[in-house]
């Protein structure tokens, strides 16, 4: 596990983009993992300013999601594919064929996450799986105490994860309460892990997680058995370590 510590969310957000920048100039054609919320969307910024520049090439590289809502179409402006787009991939040259994520419309779970899982074996793996921390420890959706060995799964959301993407919805009742997402399993086999985590209401977990034991009672613990796992974190967030 390799440690970068940033001063505040600006410097987090460019230290990954390095990072991710590095993977895309390095292999042009490489797989890269990507995930939703508010934290990495500094990261995502970062680089649409250097793909303006000239700086990056995105025609050749295809991205995975870690996870959708189930239950809703990507059209709708809550879902992760919506949220992708606005926010990263309608801003670059990436090709609309080479961007997959889970089909929350298909209520079919074994067939959509049998489907997904079928996606990331044929593109060979993912060469960078950029994550970021929930406040329980979990990871894409995998919440606390959901089997590490799990590949594409469809999950009940948590009431805390619940509440916290509560503020992209009008109401809590409209949150939906199942989603689709890569398991441990799926994550654990990209080649290299990207976290990034901000704020100090993610100093206690950036403990439990990385220097506490390994547990399913806290999901992000396994990254600290993953060969090539950077976490990007800024001030407040290590704050307790």
């Amino acid at each position: 596990m390799k440690i970068i510590r940033a001063t505040d969310y600006s410097e987090m957000s460019r230290k990954a983009a390095n990072i991710i920048s590095a993977q895309v100039i390095m292999k042009p054609n490489c797989v890269l993992g990507l995930a939703t919320g508010g934290t990495p969307l500094g990261t995502y910024a970062q680089l649409i300013e250097w793909y303006r520049k000239g700086d990056l090439d995105f025609a050749e590289v295809t991205t995975v999601n870690l996870d959708e809502y189930r239950g809703i179409s990507k059209e709708n402006p809550q879902s992760y594919w919506y949220f992708m787009h606005q926010n990263f991939f309608d801003h670059i040259n990436i090709q609309p064929a080479r961007v997959h994520l889970p089909d929350g419309a298909n209520l079919d779970a074994q067939a959509v996450c049998e489907g997904y899982d079928s996606v990331i074996h044929e593109l060979g793996g993912i060469d960078l799986q950029l994550l970021g921390l929930g406040r329980d420890g979990h990871i894409g959706f995998n919440e606390p105490n959901v089997a590490f060995e799990l590949g594409t799964h469809c999950v009940e959301l948590t009431e805390s994860t619940i509440e916290a993407n509560k503020r992209f919805f009008e109401s809590k009742e409209d949150v939906p309460r199942e989603a689709y997402t890569m398991g441990i399993k799926s994550i654990m086999q990209a080649r290299k892990i990207l976290m990034v985590v901000n704020g100090a209401d993610k100093a206690d977990v950036v403990k439990k997680a990385f220097f506490g034991p390994v547990t399913p009672e806290v999901p992000a613990s396994i990254l600290q058995m993953h060969p090539d796992f950077i976490l990007v974190l800024d001030q407040e967030a290590a704050a307790q370590i």
